[in-house]
């Protein structure tokens, strides 16, 4: 991986027979305002995780809005995938495929956004730990 700080299409989550796995076979919990959906994903990919952003319709009718929310949770995963989950996806050797849900009831400023990804990643991590047994090399 060139640099630590980038959002790539490969690091998208886009095929739709994975997305289904995700949905059906997943583990998942809250941690307000998202929804978070986890797979270890045996295939082979480029990246330790591919992460799929949602922003209901329901709740938010224009797509400006939608579109914000995502730039927003994108923006927060972008700066700290890889001290909080790429790190320690590469010392077990694990590749995962996510899918983040915003169920937040109002769109929130980034400053919030940025701390609950946080939380949520670590959260993350934590499950994965107690998942994933970590090989010691």
């Amino acid at each position: 991986m060139a640099t630590m700080y980038t959002f790539k299409k490969e690091e998208r989550l886009c095929n739709k027979r994975l997305i289904d796995k995700l949905f059906h076979n997943g583990s998942s919990f809250l941690c307000y305002p998202f929804r978070v959906s986890w797979l270890v994903n045996p295939e082979p990919q480029p990246y330790p995780a591919q992460i799929l952003f949602s922003v209901p319709k329901k709740r938010y009718k224009h797509a400006v809005d939608r579109n914000l929310v995502k730039r927003l949770m994108r923006e927060a995963y972008r700066l700290h995938k890889q001290q909080h989950l790429y790190d320690i996806l590469q010392q077990a050797d694990k590749k995962i495929i996510i899918s983040v849900g915003y169920v937040g009831k109002q769109i929130e400023p980034y400053l919030f956004i940025e701390k609950k990804m946080l939380r949520m990643l670590a959260q993350l991590s934590g499950e994965l730990t107690a998942a994933i047994p970590v090989t010691a090399n």
